[in-house]
């Protein structure tokens, strides 16, 4: 019998505090898990895992990392229990040779790029959890090829997630727009999602759009999309757009599925 391709998708996560708050797109992670077979494992890339160097979660047990400050203790108490699975890590370095990923055991685990999504999406926390970095130190041609690389996990019953946002400037938030856009980023985020509903290998072009630096004053939270970019090309299909909003005139929540 063929094996099923599991889904892959890229998640807007926006604040912390989606992971207490039950609003459009957490309802729409919620669903989403809901929605699909459940996966073998889930293999994450975060805006939010940002270093020099390809590495993957390899421990069994990885710890639930509360990497910002100045949120409500409530959030500080999240734990996300998922087990790891090492076994996953080391397909992950295979698939994707000649490409070096490094066996990360104890540095690093679940960021909140990571739990504040699957809280929603795995509330049991029940799917093992591997997350993979964001090589800093490449250029957007090399996360479009990796992602591309990783297509054959899909086969194996692994989902595949992407972790950030398209559009990710803290310094440009409008407090008074807790629900709307600013038009640049309207704009950035619709030029965005015309490549991925054409020509997915296209998106490491969008540097050339005239309010990317505005858009995306630094590449963290823009990677993940460029995963899923990958992936899509490698199965000759496109995304799909789901969960379109924004938050504080500076950030886009838009979300893809393939």
């Amino acid at each position: 019998m063929e094996s099923k391709v599991s889904p892959a998708a890229f998640f807007g996560h926006g604040s912390p505090m989606n992971t207490l708050e039950h609003n459009v797109y957490t309802e729409g992670w919620h669903t989403f898990g809901a929605s699909i077979e459940k996966p073998r494992a889930i293999l994450v890339i975060s805006a939010h895992w940002y270093i020099n160097a390809t590495a993957v979660t390899a421990m069994s047990q990885p710890k639930t990392i509360h990497d910002f400050y100045g949120f409500p203790q409530e959030l500080f108490d999240i734990q996300y229990p998922a087990l790891g699975l090492p076994e996953l890590a080391h397909e992950v370095a295979e698939v994707v040779k000649p490409t070096w990923v490094g066996m990360d055991t104890d540095s690093w685990g679940l960021d909140h790029g990571t739990w504040s999504v699957l809280h929603h999406m795995f509330p049991q926390a029940d799917v093992p959890v591997v997350q993979l970095s964001i090589d800093a130190s490449k250029g957007f041609d090399y996360h479009l090829s990796l992602g591309a690389a990783l297509a054959p996990l899909r086969e194996s019953g692994v989902l595949i997630l992407g972790s950030g946002n398209i559009v990710h400037n803290l310094g440009a938030l409008q407090w008074d727009k807790p629900d709307a856009g600013t038009e640049w980023a309207m704009s950035f985020d619709d030029v965005v999602r015309d490549i991925m509903t054409s020509d997915p290998s296209r998106l490491p072009s969008i540097t050339s759009h005239p309010a990317y630096v505005k858009a995306v004053p630094t590449p963290d939270h823009f990677i993940p999309s460029l995963y899923v970019a990958g992936l899509a090309t490698a199965a000759q299909t496109v995304a799909q757009p789901t969960l379109r909003g924004y938050a504080m005139g500076s950030l886009s929540m838009t979300s893809y599925i393939i």
